[in-house]
């Protein structure tokens, strides 16, 4: 609101002449006078009232008066609302301190108070001041009477002045400075090898507590799940030691008890994720023979710098007798028992290609194979017609394992065709979403992937059948075996997409697929659940062959309220859901007997690091700016005032705004004290009279 005009009267000078020479006439005059006082000469008074004429009237005294439109000044009003301002009843507090401030404001004439808020800033904590110097764009400097900030006092920001040259008053939301306690995590890796441990380093404080506290109980949770429990020292860094068991995340929440009196326990535990990789992956490959489709297992095994690939290739099986002497042949001989008895369990993966029985392993030896498939190991095989005769590995120890034998008659099919993905595979991770895949929910379509023309009839299968035939016969099996899995591709033309023929297909990627899944990677389980917190929001994944619609699934958050959230389908196979994630800890969801974990750290760690409500950051620059700090601990708000500029902007039980008196001049009427036509005629007169008073 505009103020009042106001009339204002005052006496100017605008010199005729530059100041110096002024001063260098009224010296002169004074020394003209001086001597005539020393000499006693008459009309020395006459002559100093002549000069005084001349010096008054080359300063050109005026009499102005001004009408001047008074200005608002403008206090700020800067209210915290970043995460800490959640804390207990501080939001609470705040607002009432807000209303109360502008309400008082409002009764002032000649005050603009403008508000200001102070959002959340991401990892960058409260960036209060900030804030202030982009509302401070918009004020002139001479109309800023100050700012009044509701904060906690755990602003990140604070500058070594003040604000625009104003008072700075802080309102702090608590009754005094606070106690908190918090688990802080120095150091957490990323990743860990599975089968080995892990180190966290980490370390309780209590900050602003007086005196020892004692030690902390430490409570550390794998997934969910009570791990351990120990007595930690408070201010003495920890290390914590985590088996990573698996591949994929795992979750660890650590959790210290709360301090006494201490104003949140939102920082007293802490989530890391921790992702378990497997070290390096060790695959056998035996080729049976020499063939076409040899390399492209080579090149994708090598393609994967995380493989360690051991190959061999048989070269001369033991039926073949071309009289060579021993000690002339160049190839090496096959270390059989060194694969399969000694070093067998060091292999993550055994790839067969086109291998038969011909008396070059032992049965015993190809018996440990299954052996070690159940005990967990993974086994993938490619046929080819070798399979369908008197040496398939059907028919020796092996077959006890696999998931389809050759047909009795007719096995070997030689005709062109082009697989397809079944129903099952268009919603199998391993085969889903192939590009240039006949379309979901039509397995006979005919995809855009180049023929194959040989593949071999199975009779009954006991697995998931992901790829066909066009005639329905199964093309690729998998199952489990005990603790191991098993794939069996029932085609050795795999080759022929890696050259192109016909347009190719995509070998790398549904060779890659099934040895991962065969490897247990955990993105690749068919029936699965997943959880994963991102931005505040937790995104829930659930995989299923089941065609029928998903089951709802339980969501329990880190204080432990459970509830359903409905799943919608995305995809074959995938359904999904979000919801946000607010609160920081271990969010865990169930589906049916399954359970998966997320980690929800906090939002802002900045912001939630040191909980107190505390002076200590901006206090001395309220002080020093002629403001003040205030604890909104009673049930009213400080007594806002006016004081004038220079003076004490704050008291002990109020809070002040300086007066800046800034206007603007809407007219202006100026009087010529001594015009020409009189101070010219006047020290004629003088200077005449002087004359004559000395003549006589």
């Amino acid at each position: 609101m505009s103020q009042p005009e106001q009339v204002i009267a005052a006496l100017r000078f605008d010199p005729l002449l530059p100041v110096w020479l002024l001063v260098a006439i009224g010296v002169l005059a004074a020394l003209i006078v001086i001597a005539g006082v020393a000499r006693k000469a008459r009309g020395t008074v006459l002559r100093l009232a002549a000069f005084t004429v001349l010096v008054l009237w080359l300063c050109g005294p005026r009499l102005v008066q001004e009408t001047r439109q008074g200005l608002n000044d403008i206090g700020l009003l800067v209210v915290d609302q970043t995460a800490s301002m959640q804390v207990g009843d501080r939001a609470a507090l705040a607002d009432a301190a807000r209303r109360s401030i502008e309400a008082q404001a409002a009764k002032f004439p000649g005050l603009e108070l403008r508000t200001v808020t102070v959002p959340e800033q991401g990892d960058d904590g409260t960036r209060l001041f900030a804030e202030v110097d982009k509302a401070l764009a918009d004020i002139p400097r001479a109309r800023f009477a100050g700012t009044i900030a509701i904060t906690d006092g755990q602003i990140h920001d604070v500058p070594a002045k003040p604000p625009g040259g104003a008072p700075l008053n802080l309102l702090l939301a608590a009754k005094g400075e606070e106690t908190d306690r918090r688990l802080r995590v120095i150091e957490a890796p990323t990743y860990g090898i599975v089968g080995k441990s892990v180190t966290l380093r980490m370390i309780v404080e209590d900050l602003g507590a007086t005196g020892h506290t004692g030690p902390a109980t430490l409570t550390i949770r794998r997934d969910g799940q009570p791990f351990r429990q120990e007595s930690v020292p408070v201010g003495v860094e920890q290390q914590v030691e985590i088996p990573i068991t698996r591949a994929g995340p795992t979750v660890i929440e650590m959790a210290v008890n709360a301090l006494p009196g201490e104003v949140s326990q939102i920082n007293n535990r802490a989530v890391v994720e921790i992702n378990g990789v497997r070290d390096r992956l060790r695959v056998l490959l035996i080729s049976g023979e020499p063939h076409q489709g040899e390399r492209t297992w080579r090149r994708l095994l090598k393609a994967d710098p995380s493989v360690d690939l051991v190959h061999f290739t048989i070269l001369r099986p033991p039926e073949k007798d071309d009289r060579t002497p021993l000690n002339e042949l160049a190839l090496i001989a096959f270390p059989v028992r060194e694969l399969f008895v000694d070093k067998i369990g060091e292999f993550d993966l055994i790839i067969l290609d086109r291998f038969q029985n011909r008396g070059l392993l032992p049965l015993p030896y190809i018996a440990n194979i299954a052996e070690h498939v159940r005990d967990g190991g993974a086994l993938l095989m490619s046929v080819g017609p070798e399979f369908a005769g008197a040496t398939s590995l059907a028919a020796t120890p092996l077959g006890s394992i696999l998931p389809g034998a050759p047909a009795r008659t007719d096995a070997v099919v030689d005709q062109a065709f082009r697989p397809v993905i079944s129903d099952l595979g268009q919603r199998h991770p391993v085969t889903e979403g192939l590009p240039d895949a006949n379309p979901p929910g039509n397995p006979s379509a005919a995809p855009t992937w180049g023929s194959w023309y040989q593949r071999i009839q199975p009779g009954p299968v006991n697995g998931e059948v992901l790829m066909r035939a066009p005639d329905g016969s199964p093309l690729l099996v998998l199952n489990r075996v005990g603790k191991g899995r098993v794939a069996l591709l029932l085609s050795d033309q795999i080759w022929l997409w890696s050259r192109g023929h016909q347009g190719g297909g995509p070998q790398a990627e549904l060779l890659r697929r099934i040895a991962h899944w065969l490897m247990k990677e955990p993105d690749l389980e068919e029936n699965a659940l997943t959880a994963h917190v991102a931005d505040g929001v937790l995104k829930i994944e659930s995989r299923s062959t089941d065609p029928s619609p998903p089951l709802d699934v339980q969501v329990t958050d880190p204080d432990g309220k459970t509830e359903t959230v409905k799943l919608r389908p995305d995809s074959p196979g995938r359904a999904i859901a979000t919801r946000p994630a607010p609160t920081p800890g271990v969010w865990q969801v169930t589906q049916g007997g399954r359970s998966a974990y997320a980690a929800a750290g906090a939002a802002n760690p900045r912001e939630i690091a040191d909980l107190r409500a505390t002076a200590t950051l901006a206090g001395k620059l309220a002080r020093a700016s002629a403001g003040g700090v205030h604890w909104l601990d009673g049930p009213g708000t400080p007594e806002l005032r006016r004081t004038e500029e220079g003076h004490a902007a704050s008291g002990g039980s109020w809070i002040g705004l300086e007066r800046r008196h800034d206007h603007i001049v809407t007219g202006v009427a100026a009087l010529d004290l001594l015009p020409s036509w009189i101070s010219l005629p006047l020290m004629l007169c003088l200077i005449l009279a002087a004359w004559q008073r000395e003549s006589r």
